[in-house]
């Protein structure tokens, strides 16, 4: 299984390189003899496959970063004890809430664009992160239509997007998060709202850093927000692609960019849904100024590549062949002991098993485990118990038989596989590592260190599997433990 394994990483291996080298050659020679219409038409292809897709994907991580966190904040306040015990309690000191507010707006409001409110359902009073008067919350009034909206809700919380009268009539982003008590009841309306101004910044930056428009639409088409002059704002994206949001965002899905022609210019489009917020976000991209910087490089670059091309395999035939080595010793030895770890242990002994069940040899296992190891850290250090594990592991592989197998088990554990040996010359056997590991002089930083192993022994019976077969043995060493240590039990017979 092992070397099927190795077969199979060089196979990958070798089919990474070549189809890298197939790729880059096939590229930049198709690229090399191409016409200048050609080239045009392989850097639109580019910023079809690769440059507008992880743009997007980008922006999108960004922005659903921080269109989610009024979310994630709205519910901390939400499931916040103070907020409920405060409530409760009798909102006997307002100046506690405001406190709260600000403090939950001062810790999370890095950019300046967030608001904390909390809707109290017993006093009906309003309060807010950026103002002292309080205020009732009216039922009448459009401005508190969210609080008798939310309250009302199955939902934990809702979003909506309102002018923030509290906050001078801004445009903002509102989560509004239902607060209970202990017993389930609405004792309130808690929530964070992120101003239009913040998050038109934010697309202001995305836009300047790639190159490419950014604006989000409601489930209609309507784009709600955008960046500041864009003259996007209200406008829906059926003027332009021709299409609804749905079907624009399903045939992006299936297609992976959009293209469509308007005022003569080709644009470049693709879209992501924001299931949290119920939205969909535009990342469009025209080819003119790509198209532009690249007419006076071209070949320059056609050549720099190729070159680059070459280093590229070179490299990564080395560093793959380099970390290959690497990562299959790490996987196959024990760091500490330098002995097979016990994922190549349960590999190898799995596939004795199996040679055994054809040929009828038979098989033992010994369980080999250091006494009082914890003593031993505890009294000189956990430098000087990884120095008797080390040590073991040298004492057992110079007496071992060319055809047995020793493992480092985990932690002071060792395990040896037995091949072609009878139960009674693996005792044999285990005898006399025991009797060597007490006689061997162990030391460390001049220090004597008295090392005594227990041992369990178990034949392997043919119908068993390898976990019953461990188990046994196992059970034989946790009765040489419970005998005394220092000695060498012989496991029970196979019960099935």
């Amino acid at each position: 299984m092992a070397a099927n394994n190795g077969n199979g990483v060089a196979m990958d291996k070798h089919r990474l390189i070549v189809s890298l080298a197939l790729l880059l050659g096939i590229g930049f020679i198709g690229t090399s003899l191409a016409s200048y219409f050609v080239s045009q038409n392989a850097i639109r292809e580019s910023i079809i496959a690769t440059e507008l897709p992880l743009t997007s994907s980008h922006i999108y991580s960004e922005m659903q970063k921080d269109l989610i966190r009024p979310i994630l904040i709205s519910s901390m306040m939400a499931h916040d004890t103070f907020l409920c015990d405060w409530v409760t309690s009798g909102e006997k000191s307002p100046e506690q809430i405001e406190e709260y507010l600000q403090a939950v707006k001062s810790s999370n409001d890095d950019k300046g664009g967030i608001v904390t409110f909390f809707g109290s359902e017993k006093s009906r009073l309003h309060y807010h992160s950026g103002r002292s008067i309080l205020r009732k919350l009216n039922p009448d009034e459009s401005r508190d239509a969210w609080y008798f909206r939310t309250r009302n809700l199955r939902e934990p919380y809702e979003i909506n997007f309102d002018p923030d009268f509290d906050n001078r009539g801004a445009l903002t982003i509102f989560v509004n998060y239902r607060v209970l008590d202990k017993n389930g009841a609405l004792i309130g309306v808690t929530g964070v709202g992120l101003t239009e101004n913040t998050m038109q910044q934010l697309i202001n930056d995305f836009q300047t850093r790639y190159q490419s428009h950014v604006y989000f639409t409601d489930a209609g088409g309507k784009v709600i927000l955008s960046a500041k002059d864009s003259g996007m704002m209200g406008k829906n994206i059926r003027e332009a692609t021709g299409m609804d949001v749905r079907a624009t965002h399903e045939q992006a899905q299936r297609d992976g960019v959009l293209r469509y022609k308007k005022d003569g210019r080709l644009h470049f489009l693709n879209v992501w849904f924001i299931p949290e917020l119920n939205w969909y976000l535009f990342v469009e991209k025209m080819d003119d100024a790509a198209l532009f910087a690249t007419r006076e490089t071209l070949y320059v670059n056609l050549a720099i590549s190729l070159v680059v091309t070459v280093l590229v395999l070179l490299l990564t035939n080395m560093v793959i062949g380099r970390y290959q080595r690497r990562l299959e010793e790490m996987a196959a030895t024990d760091t500490l002991s330098g002995l097979p770890n016990r994922r190549v242990f349960d590999l190898m002994a799995q596939q004795v098993i199996d040679g055994a069940r054809r040929t009828g040899e038979p098989l033992s296992i010994m369980l080999l485990d250091i006494d009082h190891f914890k003593r031993i850290n505890d009294r000189y250090g956990h430098l000087a118990g990884d120095e008797t594990i080390r040590k073991i592991a040298d004492t057992l592989k110079k007496m071992l038989r060319h055809s047995d197998i020793l493992s480092r088990w985990g932690g002071e554990e060792y395990v040896v596989l037995f091949k072609g040996c009878e139960l009674d010359y693996a005792l044999i056997l285990t005898e006399k590592f025991r009797a060597a590991i007490e006689a061997r002089d162990f030391s460390y930083s001049g220090q004597h260190i008295a090392l005594t192993v227990s041992c369990g022994v178990a034949q392997y019976d043919q119908k068993e599997t390898l976990s019953q077969w461990f188990d046994r043995a196992d059970h034989a060493l946790y009765q040489a433990k419970q005998a005394g240590r220092n000695r060498v039990c012989v496991a029970a017979k196979w019960v099935a």
